[in-house]
C-alpha cells in the first residue's frame, strides 16, 4: 500500500510539472524551432564577447532554446532545437532528462553545444540517443560580463553554454542529458 502511494505521489508530481509547461513547448514546427534558434544565437553573440569568432571556428553548433526544467522531488527537462553546420540547419534534436532528489521550482534556459572536433560531431550525428558525459565530455563555459571567449585557449571537443533569464548560468549542468534526433 505504501509503495502504491509513493508511485501515485510521483505520478501526480510529474503531471503537475508537465501540465505547467506552456503549450508551445510541445512538438514545435521546424519554422518555430528555427526562429527560436535564431533568437538564441543572436542573444549569445550580443552578450558574450568573442562568441561569433568562436561559432565561426566550430564544426557544428547545436542550439536548443527555451529548455524547460522543473521539479518537485522528481525533476524533468525538455526542449527542442537544431544542429547547424556552416550556419544552416541540418537536423533537429530534443533534449530530455529526469532526476530525483531535493528539488522544487522551474526555469527556462537556452543550451548551446559547440562541436569543435569533426570526429565527435560525426559520432553525435550518427547516434540516435547521444548522452552528455557518456558519449562525449561537454565542457561548460561560464563567461562573466567583462570576459570573452578565446578560441585559442579552448581545446575541448565539445563546449557548452547555458543561458538563463539573466545571461550565462553559473553552476549549470547538462551531464546525463539525452539528445535525440527528431524528424521535422
Amino acid at each position: 500500500m505504501k509503495q502504491t502511494r509513493i508511485k501515485l505521489f510521483f505520478i501526480v508530481c510529474m503531471a503537475l510539472i508537465i501540465g505547467s509547461l506552456p503549450v508551445s513547448s510541445y512538438a514545435a514546427t521546424a519554422g518555430e524551432i528555427d526562429a527560436g534558434v535564431n533568437a538564441s544565437l543572436d542573444r549569445f553573440v550580443k552578450e558574450v564577447k568573442g562568441a561569433q569568432e568562436f561559432l565561426n571556428a566550430a564544426q557544428g553548433v547545436l542550439i536548443i532554446p527555451k529548455v524547460i526544467q522543473g521539479g518537485l522531488v522528481v525533476g524533468a527537462e525538455y526542449g527542442e532545437g537544431a544542429l547547424r553546420i556552416g550556419g544552416k540547419t541540418v537536423a533537429y534534436y530534443n533534449i530530455a532528462s529526469a532526476s530525483f532528489g531535493a528539488q522544487i521550482g522551474g526555469e527556462l534556459k537556452d543550451i548551446i553545444l559547440v562541436f569543435m572536433d569533426k570526429t565527435v560531431l560525426k559520432k553525435f550525428r550518427n547516434s540516435q540517443n547521444w548522452k552528455a558525459g557518456v558519449d562525449a565530455k561537454v565542457t561548460l563555459i561560464n563567461v562573466g560580463v567583462d570576459e570573452s571567449i578565446n578560441t585559442m585557449k579552448i581545446k575541448q571537443p565539445v563546449v557548452g553554454f547555458v543561458f538563463g533569464q539573466k545571461g550565462l548560468m553559473v553552476g549549470a549542468t547538462i551531464e546525463g542529458s539525452k539528445f535525440t534526433k527528431m524528424k521535422k
